[in-house]
Formats: C-alpha cells, sequence, structure tokens
C-alpha cells in the first residue's frame, strides 16, 4: 500500500501503479480477501496527508532601540484615545464606531467567512432528502387487447454520505475556519486604523484652529505697530519705508489665513468620512492642544508584541489557511468514497402504501479514482504550495514591520518631545526679545528694522511650535497603532 508521507510500505491484493503525483489501482480481490482490502483502506485513512503547520520561529529582538526610560510596561487600553481627556474626540470616535463604512464593511465580511466555513463543513455530515412521486397511467394490455391503467404511489427517503478517508473535506473545513479567524483580525485592523484616523484628522484640525489663532494675534499685534508707524511718519519720527516694510509684515501675515482655513476644512472633510456624516453636520468646536492631555504608554518586551497586533495573527491565520488547502489539494489524489441510501414505500394502491409489504429500500456505495484530469490535480497542489510560501514571506514581513513600526514611533515620540520642549524656550526668548524692542522702540533706542527682525522670529517660533505640538500628537497616535491598540489575542 502507497502512503503519500511514507511512499511504499505495503500492498495485499491491490495493483498499484507509482507514478509521479498520483496513483492507480487495479483490483484484484477474491472473496475470500476482502477483509484485507477493508485493512489496508484504514491503514490509507491513517496516513497523515500533511504538511502539518509549524508556527514561523522569527526571533524578537531583545529590547527597543529607542527605549531609553525605565520603567514598567505600560500597554495601550483598549480605549486608549480616553487618555488625552478630549470629550470631542472621545465622542467623534464613537460616532465612527458605529457609523464607519470600512468597519461595517468588514463586520460583513466576518458575516460572509463564518458563512462559508459553514458551507465547507456541510460534507462531513450526510445529506439527506425526501421525495414523493404519485403516477397515473394508462397503458397497452400485453395479455389480452385493450388498455389498463396502473396507478404507483412512492414516498422515498435518500441519504448521501461521503466518506472522508483522506481527510479533504476536514482539511477544506479548516481552511474555511483559518479564513475566517483572518477576517476577525482585519475587522480588529480595520478599526484601529479608522480609530487612530480619526484621532489624528482631529487633532490636524486642532494644529490649524491653533495656528489659525497664532496668525490672527500676530496679525493683530503687526496692525497695530504698522497703525502707529504711520502716526510717527506724519510727524516725521520714521521714514516711508520703515512703514512699506511694516506694511509687508502685514500683507505676509494676511496671506497666511487662507490656507490654514483650507487645512481646518479638509480636516473635517476627513472626519466626516471617516464618522459617516455630511462635512456640513460635522463641527469642531473651539479647542487647543493646550487643553489636550498626554496619556503614559511604555511597551513592554518585543517578545510580546506579536501578540498584540491584529495583522501578525491575520497573517499567521492565512497561513494556516493555506497549509490546509495543501492538505485539501494532496488528498484530492486519491479515490472518493460515497455511500447511499434510499428508503420508503411503493404501491400501486394508497391503500396498502404503507403496509409492511409495500416497503423498499436500497443501499450503494461508489469509489471514483481520478485517472486524467488534464493536470488539474496537479496545478492545484503546485498552487497551494506557491500560495503557502507567497503566504510565508508576506508574513515574516509582516512580523519585521511590527518591531520596525513600534521602533519608529518611539525615536519620533522621544525626538519630538525634545523638540517641542527646545521650541517653547525659543518662542520664550523670542517673546522676551519682542517685548524688549518694542519698549526700545518707543525710546528711540533702535530702529524699525530691529522691530521688525524681533517681529519675524517670534511669529515663525509660535507658529513652529504649534507645527511640533501636532508632530508629537501625531508620533503618539503611530505608537498606539504600532502596539495594537490594546488589543491582545487571546
Amino acid at each position: 500500500m502507497w502512503c503519500p508521507s511514507g511512499g511504499l510500505r505495503l500492498y495485499t491484493g491491490l495493483r498499484v501503479i507509482h507514478t509521479s503525483t498520483h496513483f492507480l489501482w487495479a483490483p484484484r480481490v477474491p472473496p475470500a480477501s476482502r477483509w484485507l482490502v477493508l485493512a489496508g483502506l484504514l491503514m490509507l485513512a491513517a496516513c497523515n496527508l500533511g504538511p502539518r503547520y509549524r508556527h514561523p520561529n522569527i526571533p524578537p529582538p531583545s529590547a527597543w532601540r529607542g527605549e531609553e526610560v525605565e520603567g514598567p510596561a505600560a500597554w495601550p487600553s483598549s480605549e486608549w484615545w480616553q487618555g488625552f481627556s478630549s470629550p470631542q474626540l472621545n465622542r467623534l470616535i464613537e460616532e465612527a464606531q458605529h457609523a464607519n463604512d470600512d468597519i461595517a464593511a468588514a463586520v460583513a465580511r466576518v458575516r460572509e467567512a463564518d458563512a462559508q466555513a459553514r458551507i465547507a463543513g456541510a460534507p462531513l455530515l450526510p445529506a439527506v432528502s425526501a421525495s414523493a412521486s404519485a403516477t397515473r397511467e394508462r397503458e397497452l394490455n400485453l395479455g389480452e387487447p385493450g388498455t389498463i391503467t396502473v396507478n404507483e404511489f412512492s414516498p422515498l427517503l435518500n441519504a448521501t454520505y461521503a466518506v472522508d478517508f483522506w481527510g479533504k473535506n476536514r482539511a477544506a473545513l479548516r481552511s474555511a475556519e483559518f479564513a475566517a479567524a483572518a477576517s476577525r483580525y482585519d475587522r480588529v485592523t480595520v478599526e484601529l486604523t479608522v480609530m487612530t484616523s480619526v484621532a489624528s484628522s482631529y487633532f490636524q484640525a486642532i494644529q490649524a484652529q491653533d495656528r489659525l489663532t497664532v496668525a490672527r494675534d500676530n496679525l493683530t499685534s503687526a496692525e497695530k505697530i504698522l497703525k502707529g508707524l504711520r502716526f510717527e511718519q506724519t510727524v516725521g519720527v520714521v521714514t516711508a519705508l520703515d512703514v512699506a516694510q511694516q506694511e509687508t509684515t502685514v500683507a505676509i501675515l494676511n496671506a497666511s489665513i487662507p490656507p490654514l482655513q483650507q487645512q481646518l476644512l479638509q480636516s473635517i472633510d476627513a472626519l466626516a468620512i471617516l464618522v459617516g456624516k455630511p462635512p456640513e453636520e460635522v463641527q469642531i468646536s473651539t479647542g487647543t492642544f493646550a487643553d489636550l492631555e498626554e496619556p503614559k504608554v511604555q511597551p513592554g518586551l518585543p517578545s510580546e508584541l506579536l501578540t498584540r497586533r491584529p495583522d501578525v495573527a491575520e497573517a499567521e491565520a492565512q497561513l494556516m489557511e493555506a497549509n490546509a488547502n495543501i492538505q485539501q489539494a494532496r488528498a484530492s489524489f486519491f479515490p472518493s468514497i460515497n455511500l447511499t441510501a434510499d428508503g420508503g414505500y411503493a404501491s400501486t394502491a394508497l391503500a396498502s402504501l404503507f403496509s409492511p409489504a409495500s416497503r423498499v429500500y436500497s443501499l450503494s456505495g461508489t469509489l471514483t479514482q481520478p485517472l486524467f484530469e488534464g493536470g488539474a490535480l496537479a496545478g492545484q497542489y503546485s498552487y497551494s504550495k506557491a500560495r503557502y510560501a507567497e503566504l510565508l514571506s508576506d508574513y515574516h514581513k509582516t512580523v519585521v514591520s511590527a518591531f520596525s513600526n513600534v521602533e519608529d514611533a518611539l525615536v519620533t515620540l522621544q525626538q519630538t518631545a525634545l523638540q517641542r520642549d527646545r521650541q517653547e524656550e525659543a518662542v520664550a526668548k523670542a517673546r522676551r526679545a519682542y517685548e524688549i524692542t518694542q519698549l526700545q522702540l518707543h525710546a528711540g533706542v533702535i530702529n524699525i528694522l530691529t522691530v521688525l527682525n524681533t517681529e519675524t522670529a517670534l511669529f515663525t517660533a509660535e507658529d513652529a511650535l504649534v507645527q511640533v505640538k501636532y508632530a508629537h500628537l501625531a508620533a503618539l497616535i503611530s505608537l498606539f497603532n504600532a502596539l495594537g491598540g490594546g488589543w491582545q489575542q487571546a
């Protein structure tokens, strides 16, 4: 007998023709040796058509390269966005959870995969059907001239069962179950992506509002200085060039406002798509970065990350699905065995239809061995193995990318925190210099050029500080996303 995982092991009463991809058998079974055939079939059924799935071993890094702060691990919670203490952000994310189209589509894909798993499991159970027929015929009477009328009544019950000797149907069910698991991990990944997108778009809107506030405050200050210079020009204290230079500063600040308003409206439009509403129904109330709190997060060991990333779990579920497909493709080379049973009643008269003498039944079994299918089975087997190799590479890339995502987010978070602190110091010094030049200008100690230089430095520093604050929050959101957003594999 030939077992696909171990070559030729035993054959008794069978002539085996072994080819490169499948085998043919021709029965030589005397009646007295039927039990040997049955034993051989059972031994074949015990063969493992494999290959068995083995979890890919990808060693994690020993520590995070960008991690400088020592302390206990603080993985994100499942509601990490509440750490920013923004009721408006909480409301937007809640709306997205209930109305986002991408999440709704992911949920529908889960239901689709569950239905496919139910379909794949059906061949493991018998198929039972019922039928009933009533026939009335007039036909020639062969014994005497004339015709006779014949009635026939027949209620029947039919049962068909495919014996899964080689595990093909079980492999198909496992493949569908792994696909359903992958769809659930995909739903979690989509939800996490939507949540981080809502937070990012909201912070972009806050950034635009803060930059608009800075620009408008600076414009008001610059117009106040311009008004004073124009008055001093009338009394001959400053020149027309001094006034023209300040007018240029005012014009530049005024021109910076429309792009910021455009950015604000575009951020609101992005939020509208995420929460499933028209843009005019999404309102961003007045808010600044100063109103937000920064939640604490500290990743644990890198080895724990893989159990907290839904995309990694999805990639492995797809890999396990592909492994089951290989088992199914290998089992297709072997004979299929079907058992059929029919039973019921048949009678020419309704009165005697359900009498014991009217009982009828039939039992049959069929064995079908593929002989020539034009290479379809071999092609499917080769395809399944190639698909597994492709998904194995995808899994490796997903794991490596997961570690890299955390490293990048940690480094960016640390550097933007340093940049924010230094930029706040730069703003404080620029404001102090601007205040001093204001006093000295009114005292006549310095000229307008010095004032313009300090004024421009302050405006630039304040605007840069808002952008750095957003960059730091964006890095924090990226870290929450890279750490799996509080999800953990059971």
